[in-house]
């Protein structure tokens, strides 16, 4: 599994590019005023406390997983910080997902796979934004699904500590909620899948969720280099006749339907 990171990693580097290998006025716009976005926004200082008071929780809590695992923890049995410091959104990613969130202001996001919270109050701050008062989106909603009780209270608590009110949390299997819960799907402008890092999983909820998309949706999937089986699901969304743009930034891979662009596949760093 490392090994195979290691030469996912090195032929990302090959293939990769920055803004001045983009000729899409849609991409080159994304990459140089959100993804390269260097201010220092005044909400980072509130992910960063959301994530300091995780790191100094040292009670255990026993995890449900129906993933596909850890690398890291080898029991169910595991520390609050540790979850923070080892499977949770890193700062470099929280940050860059509030961006994203800013720079696009969806009026719905689903969020599949909670955790502790660490994304989730990326995405409320970035719809909720105090840098910028005309990008502030009171309206918008936040659904994310979390599959373990126990992460997704702590989740909720901390959530409700920061005074995000715009967060649905719903404990539940993802695909049960995406095939029976949610039977008749409302347009998703956002969503994020952290959930179930498995081939057969990402094309199941890919499947699932693509009556919610329009024009203007932006999917981001988690680990698409996770795996050879997570590369091989990466491949098949890419090509799935819906998809227009694509964008693999190693860690993410971005999903967007915009019919007025021709098919194309960009690799940017980040």
């Amino acid at each position: 599994m490392v090994l195979h990171s290691i030469k996912s990693y090195l032929k990302f580097l090959w293939n990769s590019k920055n803004q001045h290998g983009v000729h899409s006025p849609f991409v080159y716009n994304l990459v140089t005023k959100c993804f390269y976005d260097k201010t220092n926004y005044e909400e980072y200082s509130i992910l960063k406390s959301y994530r300091k008071t995780l790191l100094a929780n040292k009670e255990t809590i026993e995890v449900t997983d129906f993933g596909a695992g850890s690398r890291v923890f080898k029991s169910n049995t595991r520390p609050i910080n540790q979850i923070a410091k080892n499977a949770g959104i890193s700062p470099k990613r929280a940050k860059l997902l509030f961006r994203i969130v800013n720079y696009f202001q969806p009026n719905s996001i689903l969020e599949i796979g909670t955790s502790l919270g660490l994304a989730t109050s990326a995405l409320a701050l970035g719809i909720d934004t105090k840098t910028n008062k005309e990008k502030q989106n009171n309206n918008a909603k936040i659904t994310t699904l979390e599959g373990c009780p126990n992460t997704a209270l702590i989740a909720k608590t901390q959530c409700q500590l920061q005074k995000f009110n715009n967060i649905e949390f719903v404990n539940t299997e993802f695909s049960s909620y995406l095939s029976t819960q949610h039977p008749t799907p409302n347009t998703q402008d956002l969503i994020y899948f952290d959930g179930n890092h498995s081939r057969k999983a990402t094309l199941e909820y890919f499947e699932l969720l693509l009556p919610t998309s329009s024009n203007n949706s932006v999917w981001i999937f988690d680990d698409i280099h996770w795996s050879k089986d997570m590369e091989e699901a990466w491949e098949i969304i890419k090509n799935h006749p819906k998809v227009t743009v694509t964008i693999d930034t190693f860690q993410w891979g971005f999903v967007f339907f915009r019919n007025e662009q021709k098919k194309e596949h960009f690799v940017i760093r980040t």
